[in-house]
């Protein structure tokens, strides 16, 4: 199955979920949309896939690097939902919610560690670390980089601010003389 015909059916799971009276199931609102659960997994999935059908016939990472790159953002998806306490009390406790989660996450750490080894068999002992090692680095890159640009736009706030309350202060000065100007005219 392909990325496109997954994404497809998790959609129409959803929209039959939706359509159907589950009133035992209560007010779930707050519950997240099938689509959405099934769509991490789905994406390492999809991606372990087209690795392990291109692993063999690629001449370098590069060809594979897509592919990489959606096991790791599927894998993300997986965690960040089972760390996500966003749900109703209900579904927290929801052993549907927790064996799903649990499983996912699982799967998705086993299906990463297949992959690591195909790599590293392929392209040498110390690829897949390197590659982990280069990810990290640029993330916390990122993150130092956008952590810079909020310190700046604080800064600059902070200037300009200061910059409106002297020229307040000063237009006010002014008002202040003008108005003692004023008052000494009109009282001599």
């Amino acid at each position: 199955m392909n990325k496109l015909s997954i994404l497809y059916l998790a959609r129409k799971i959803n929209t039959i979920v939706q359509e159907l009276d589950c009133s035992y199931l209560g007010n779930r609102k707050n519950d997240m949309p099938v689509a959405e659960i099934l769509a991490g997994i789905a994406l390492v999935k999809s991606s372990v896939d087209f690795i392990k059908s291109n692993i063999d016939t690629c001449k370098d990472i590069g060809e594979i690097g897509s592919a990489i790159d959606g096991l790791l953002r599927g894998k993300d998806e997986v965690e960040k939902r089972a760390n996500k306490r966003g749900l109703g009390v209900a579904e927290q406790f929801d052993t549907a919610h927790i064996a799903r989660e649990a499983i996912d996450a699982r799967l998705a750490a086993e299906q990463l560690q297949e992959i690591s080894n195909m790599i590293n068999l392929r392209f040498g002992p110390n690829t897949w670390r390197e590659i982990m090692e280069e990810r990290a680095r640029r993330i916390q890159e990122h993150k130092e980089a956008q952590k810079q640009a909020r310190i700046k736009a604080r800064k600059e706030s902070a200037e300009l601010w200061s910059d409106i309350k002297a020229i307040l202060l000063v237009i006010g000065a002014i008002m202040v003389a003008f108005a003692g100007v004023g008052a000494a005219i009109y009282y001599s």
